[in-house]
Order: C-alpha cells, then sequence, then structure tokens
C-alpha cells in the first residue's frame, strides 16, 4: 500500500503524465453521461411509481430539481468536451450528484404525506454506491473520497432532519420490525448505513490506489513501447516489450532471410564540402525515404551504418516470401532514388548516387552484446554476403545486384521481375572464395 501511495505521489514525467490525462479526461466525459442515465431513471421512477390518491396531495420539488440537475450535467457534459475540467469543477460535481439524491430522498415524506423519518427506508439510497463508484472512473482516490464524504455527511443531515422533526423521541424504536414498518427512526440501522457508505469508499479508494500505480506503470510501459520503435524496427520493439523472459545476449533463432545494404555513394567526400547542417539534412531526407520503401515491403531496419542501411525479411518476422520482398523493396529504393535524386537536382543541390545488394539465406536472428547493452542483430553468411555485393556494385558499375540463387528463389515466392534483368556469370567478388552469378536490380 505505501509503494502504491508513493507511486502516485511521484512526480511523472510529462509524455506519461500527458496519457493519464488522456485517460481522465475520456473518463470524465463517461461520468457525464452515465449522470444523464442517472437522471433518467430517476425520472421514470418518479413518474411511474404510483401517487398518492389523498385529495390533498403534497407538493414534491423533485422534478423540478431533476430538471435544474439535467441541465447542470448537460453543460458539464459539453464543457468536457471543450476543456479539461478544473478540479473545482468536479468536486462541484460530486456535491451536485449527492444533492440530487439526497434532496429526492428528502422529498419523499413531503409526497406521501408522512414524517421525515419515513424516508429513512427509501431504497434510493442504494444510488448513493453507483455515484462513489462513478468517481472511480478517474483513477483519482480523492474524488471517491470526497463523494464517500459528501454521502455520508448527507445521510447524517437527513438522520438529524428525521430526530429534529420529533424532539421527544417518540418515533425512536429499538425494535427492527416496527423499524421496518413504520416511519421510526432506529439509531443502530442508520448509522450501520453510514458505515457502510464509509467502507466502500475506504475499500475503493485503496484499490484505486494501487490501481493507479499500475495505470502509470503501463502508461509508462506505453511511453517506452512507442519510444522503442524509434530506435528499433517495430517488430523488434514488440518482440523486447513482450519478452516472456529477460532478454539474455545469445539468446536467438535460425531463420531463412534475405539481407538488404544500400549505401548512399561517395558521401565521405560530400560531407566534406557541405556543411554540417546541410549533410544531416540530405542524410535525413535519403534515410526517410530509404526506410518507407523497405517497411512498406515488410522489410526491417537492423541498424544504421553512418550513410549506410542494413535491413532484414523474414528475421525479425518469419515471411515465406522474404526473397521477393527484398527484391520488390530494392526496386521501390531504386524509383525513391531517381526522384529523389531528380528533386535535387532541380533544386541545385548535388544529387548522390545509391548503391543496394541482396542476399538470401540462413541467418542467427538475436540478441548479441552483454548484460549491459543488447543488440538485436541477424548474424550469418547471407548478412555478409550482402555486404560484399553492395560493395562489389561499384567494381560492376550498377546501382543493385543479387546473387542468381536468390534471384531464382524470389522468383519461386511470387517475384515478377522487369524485362531485361541481366545475368552476370563467374563473377569474382572481393573477399568470396568462389566466383559467383550474379544478377543486375539496376544498372
Amino acid at each position: 500500500m505505501l509503494s502504491s501511495l508513493a507511486a502516485m505521489r511521484a512526480p511523472l514525467p510529462p509524455r506519461v503524465q500527458g496519457v493519464i490525462e488522456a485517460e481522465q479526461v475520456s473518463a470524465e466525459r463517461a461520468v457525464g453521461w452515465v449522470q444523464l442515465g442517472v437522471v433518467g431513471i430517476l425520472a421514470a421512477v418518479h413518474f411511474l411509481a404510483p401517487q398518492p390518491d389523498f385529495a390533498d396531495y403534497f407538493f414534491t420539488p423533485l422534478p423540478y430539481v431533476l430538471a435544474a440537475y439535467a441541465m447542470f450535467t448537460v453543460g458539464r457534459l459539453v464543457l468536457s468536451y471543450r476543456i479539461v475540467l478544473p478540479h473545482a469543477a468536479l468536486v462541484l460535481s460530486i456535491l451536485a450528484d449527492m444533492a440530487l439524491l439526497l434532496g429526492a430522498i428528502w422529498s419523499m415524506h413531503l409526497q406521501y404525506g408522512q414524517p421525515p423519518a419515513f424516508y429513512l427506508k427509501a431504497q434510493a439510497l442504494l444510488y448513493v454506491f453507483v455515484f462513489i463508484a462513478l468517481r472511480a472512473l478517474r483513477f483519482e482516490a480523492r474524488y471517491v473520497v470526497i463523494a464517500g464524504l459528501a454521502a455520508a455527511s448527507g445521510w447524517l443531515a437527513l438522520l438529524a432532519y428525521a430526530a429534529a422533526a420529533d424532539p421527544r423521541g417518540l418515533t425512536v424504536t429499538n425494535d427492527y420490525v416496527a423499524y421496518l414498518s413504520g416511519p421510526w427512526i432506529m439509531w443502530s440501522a442508520e448509522f450501520d448505513k453510514v458505515v457502510a457508505i464509509l467502507l466502500v469508499t475506504a475499500v475503493l479508494a485503496v484499490a484505486l490506489a494501487r490501481a493507479r500505480a499500475m495505470l502509470v506503470r503501463a502508461a509508462a510501459g506505453e511511453t517506452a513501447t512507442r519510444d522503442l520503435t524509434r530506435f528499433f524496427a517495430p517488430e523488434v520493439a514488440r518482440r523486447i516489450t513482450g519478452a516472456e523472459t529477460a532478454i539474455r545476449p545469445g539468446d536467438g533463432e535460425m531463420r531463412d532471410a534475405a539481407t538488404l545494404f544500400i549505401d548512399l555513394r561517395g558521401f565521405t567526400a560530400l560531407a566534406g564540402a557541405l556543411a554540417p547542417r546541410e549533410v544531416i539534412a540530405l542524410l535525413a531526407d535519403y534515410q526517410h525515404r530509404m526506410v518507407a520503401a523497405i517497411r512498406a515491403h515488410g522489410g526491417s531496419i537492423d541498424k544504421f551504418l553512418g550513410d549506410g542501411i542494413m535491413a532484414s525479411f523474414g528475421a525479425a518476422i518469419p515471411s515465406p516470401t522474404y526473397a521477393a520482398d527484398a527484391l520488390r523493396a530494392v526496386d521501390a529504393i531504386m524509383a525513391a532514388v531517381d526522384a529523389w535524386q531528380g528533386e535535387r537536382a532541380a533544386a541545385g543541390l548535388t544529387a548522390p548516387a545509391v548503391g543496394a545488394a541482396v542476399a538470401a539465406g540462413p541467418v542467427l536472428f538475436g540478441a548479441v552484446g552483454d548484460e549491459e547493452r543488447l543488440e538485436y542483430t541477424v548474424i550469418g553468411d547471407a548478412v555478409n554476403l550482402a555486404a560484399k555485393l553492395e560493395k562489389h556494385t561499384k567494381v560492376e558499375g550498377v546501382r543493385a545486384l543479387t546473387t542468381a540463387a536468390a534471384f531464382a528463389l524470389a522468383r519461386e515466392q511470387g517475384y515478377r521481375a522487369p524485362a531485361g534483368r541481366e545475368l552476370r556469370r563467374a563473377a569474382a567478388v572481393g573477399g568470396v572464395a568462389a566466383p559467383l552469378d550474379l544478377v543486375v536490380l539496376a544498372a
């Protein structure tokens, strides 16, 4: 319990506080709609209930109270959709709830021409618990406490009024049967009601203190998950936050996947010739376009390597079309590069070339590093080969390459290659022992 209270008092990061406040705004709107529903129920009960048949029918203020409360609730509801309701407005709303209910109960002795003690048996008192529980929607114990104290104080006031109407105590009894069957006051029964109201209030307040601590942790976790997707591929972020046990170095799985490497040509020399702000702007624009093309075809960004990008297909999330997805991504990347270069040239800016390469095969997808610093990545021959092929695009004088084996696999998986793809046989790729048959994806 103490830890829950400490969690409530601890200052929250602004982003987490924003998530919780948004939930509270939504809760206040729900409260308003429930209040309108309660008005409707009380109105229906009043007008459908049997009315006295004696001629001198006493005046009851209930219809006017209901009408005033309905207008108050509608105004509060409209306001909740326009602004964040201040604390004073919420307290006023709680007091209005209790005033409506207890006022309706008080008026019953007028309506039926009975002594005030008559209303102490009113079943409408049960609505007190509805109004108290209603305040739990905000996940703030203080409003539940205010509602409970208002209800208990109000019932004590009604009890005092009934007792004051009989100063000689002639209607006081200790006979429970007489209490139930007539307009009698039984002190122990009325105090039991007050105790029940206070106990329900206390239990709800404690439960809310604990629930709010959990809400804070959940909101912080949700915010952290959103932040993780900015630093990791979304599927990797979900894997991290959804792990049943702590992730350890070496945790991984073998997958059939395709690996893509992209590189900005001549970036080192270009960075030396441009102002730092221009370099960052160029990189940001380039990476934004490349990442969009990769993700559009099911790829996961593994890491940014300066001006290079490493991505995988079928590693973070297994896919039966990983090779086809990778080659479709290359086609989209080259189209995006053409558009990007055209825009930069039209603006009088340097338009660097982009190289890309894809290799496919078994890879290990998992966590590497140590207990203090982990990174999800893909490891395997296909990864090394894709990196070497990307460098080899310069030797071949083309923009994008893949192996003939990966190309054939992609076609088996549904990839429809544009006509005219060139096959280059027995190419000697630096760092690769045996010659490879290569397919030019973009000249």
